[in-house]
């Protein structure tokens, strides 16, 4: 079992470093998540039409039905004509960028934490590198790479960009298990 405090550093090396690799997919090779998002041919109308519905900040759901309703002509109907989907609404004015990367950086040592905590129970202070790196990637991986998968099943993001988003989970756990391995108390 090796002290929690001592497993401080790889979380916050592991965290930087995932968060410089995030940074990289998104901002300097834009060709990956390029197709990740399409813009709808009128998007001034779809979104006089949600101002107009008063929608503020959510999820929205069209159609919009109940588990008992989902049998009712009316209901049938809108599902077979279309459109079906989930849209996210997020509060008017332009992102801040500085809180959302500052989440996601939040977001990654969360998971460097999560990684140290099982690590440091399962693995000896004298460790292999490989066992380290195993453990500890797996545990990143979980926290990475499986969030995306529900969204594919249950909010109709395309497979293929969840597929993209499951690859950046296995990178960001590699980079994560790399360093537990490579800064593991001897």
């Amino acid at each position: 079992m090796v002290a929690f405090t001592q497993l401080l550093l790889p979380i916050g090396v592991s965290a930087l470093l995932v968060f410089v690799a995030s940074s990289i997919l998104h901002m300097v090779l834009k060709f990956w998540h390029a197709s990740d998002y399409r813009g709808f041919s009128n998007e001034s109308e779809v979104g006089t039409a949600i101002r107009n519905g008063d929608a503020g900040p959510g999820m929205y759901m069209i159609p919009l039905c109940s588990a008992e309703s989902m049998r009712h002509p009316d209901i049938v109907e809108k599902f077979r004509t279309g459109p079906v989907g989930v849209v996210v609404l997020r509060p008017n004015g332009p992102m801040n960028m500085g809180v959302l990367m500052g989440m996601w950086f939040g977001f990654c040592v969360l998971v460097g934490l999560f990684c140290a905590l099982i690590a440091g129970v399962v693995l000896a202070e004298d460790a292999a590198f490989a066992y380290v790196f195993h453990v500890t990637a797996l545990a990143a991986f979980m926290g990475y790479g499986f969030g995306p998968m529900p969204n594919g099943i249950w909010r109709g993001h395309p497979w293929p960009s969840v597929a993209r988003e499951i690859v950046d989970g296995l990178i960001y756990a590699l980079i994560t298990g790399g360093v537990f391995a490579w800064m593991w108390p001897h």
